[in-house]
């Protein structure tokens, strides 16, 4: 059958679910990398884009639980913190002090926080958009998103709307975990469905707010349940066109309750590999270099991946459950990274528009 995969990937055909199957099955997986690639490389040259951002998390405090989260914590238990809105533009400010350049994105997730107002998350996008007109905000999940909608007492179209009004700019893709409802009673029982999370992109997409999409893999999942997830965000970007880049998550199971592995290397390439063959209508696959580690990322860009992420400075939620790459990297190792890759580094900003090749 690889064969003939072989052959529509090249014909430019769309891959059925059976063959999306075969791909994670077979041994194969250098002609399954080499596949990604010149398909990545159909669409994006041999650029790979990074850019200059800043992760903020602004609280730790959540009112779910998820078994898979090292993260979370109640409101008054051992470790839990929340950011003031001083706070996170201090650490914004501090970033661009350090780097030296401006930053183009700040990407800012946390927990559902028991307490706070829906205004508060409007105010703080409001003060940052106020003191960093130039950086885009990629912000709140569709799991946050769906939290406000509660506390508010808005749709979700509303919403979002007053979020945008306030400066959102994108949203990360973050929440998807596995769609499977099955998986999902298992994992994630509090967690909006993925149905759910899938109704809260749409409507994004339809007010022109761009999102990314993930994938949370090597947990108690089965190929299956990867190839569902695939097909189903395939199937919504036929119909919106809304989705910017997917991002494979690689499952770390320390200080989670479900415990576990950590995911392989090689099912670390082949799962980008075969995201990137089977998501035909995205434009970029990328390699979270904070959960794959630098070299894992680094090959990655020979098995379809297109994007390193970027800078980063202080990611919190991976390193809670075990990440053992650095919290951050400056533009110097991104651009060697991707040199040593023979492919050609791109910094962009948050809607991929190329500001400098190296």
């Amino acid at each position: 059958m690889l064969q003939l995969i072989n052959q529509k990937i090249l014909s430019n055909e769309r891959l059925s679910r059976v063959e999306a199957l075969e791909l994670f099955r077979t041994d194969d997986i250098f002609t399954v990398g080499k596949l990604a690639n010149l398909m990545a490389e159909k669409i994006n040259g041999k650029k790979v884009y990074y850019i200059l951002n800043r992760h903020i998390n602004p609280t730790n405090i959540c009112v779910n639980r998820c078994k898979f989260c090292a993260f979370s914590r109640s409101k008054d238990e051992q470790g839990a913190y929340e950011l003031t809105i001083e706070e996170i533009v201090e650490k914004l400010s501090k970033a661009e002090s350090e780097s030296g350049k401006p930053l183009r994105e700040v990407h800012i997730v946390g927990g559902l926080h028991p307490d706070w107002h829906f205004d508060y998350y409007l105010r703080m996008i409001s003060t940052i958009k106020k003191h960093f007109p130039s950086i885009a905000i990629k912000a709140f999940t569709a799991v946050e998103i769906d939290h406000m909608s509660k506390i508010s007492g808005l749709d979700i179209e509303r919403t979002l709307l007053e979020l945008k009004k306030s400066g959102l700019d994108i949203m990360p893709g973050g929440g998807a975990e596995i769609f499977s409802s099955k998986v999902r009673q298992r994992l994630c029982p509090e967690k909006i469905t993925g149905e759910r999370w899938l109704e809260i992109m749409e409507t994004s997409h339809r007010l022109n707010i761009k999102t990314n999409a993930t994938m949370l893999y090597g947990h108690i999942e089965g190929l299956e349940d990867r190839v569902d997830h695939l097909l189903r965000l395939r199937e919504l970007q036929d119909r919106t066109g809304g989705f910017q880049s997917f991002i494979p998550l690689a499952y770390h199971p320390k200080n989670t309750e479900i415990g576990g592995n950590y995911s392989s290397g090689i099912d670390d390439l082949r799962t980008i590999a075969v995201s990137r063959l089977v998501l035909d209508n995205f434009d970029h696959i990328k390699a979270y270099w904070i959960m794959l580690g630098e070299k894992i990322s680094q090959v990655a860009l020979l098995f379809g991946a297109d994007d390193i992420d970027g800078t980063i400075i202080e990611e919190k939620i991976t390193h809670s459950a075990g990440a053992t790459s650095r919290e951050g990297m400056d533009r110097e190792q991104l651009i060697y990274l991707i040199k040593k890759a023979n492919k050609i580094p791109a910094e962009r900003d948050a809607f991929y528009n190329v500001i400098s090749e190296s």
